[in-house]
């Protein structure tokens, strides 16, 4: 029987943590800088969780 492969795509946007949860690196911090507080700079820096819709689609992707 043929292993399911982990989607290319998938392995680089999210991470699995210790604790089985999966997060992934926020969207609106790659150009356009000058005209974005700081503020909302700092929070986009923080890495999020997956919402809970999407875990089950996401793991699937990963293969877990």
């Amino acid at each position: 029987m043929p292993k399911q492969k982990t989607h290319s795509g998938a392995k680089k946007r999210f991470k699995v943590t210790g604790s089985g949860k999966i997060t992934h690196e926020q969207a609106n911090r790659r150009h356009l800088m000058e005209g974005k507080s700081s503020r909302r700079t700092r929070r986009l820096m923080a890495d999020e969780t997956v919402k809970p819709a999407d875990v089950k689609k996401v793991k699937r992707l990963l293969a877990k």
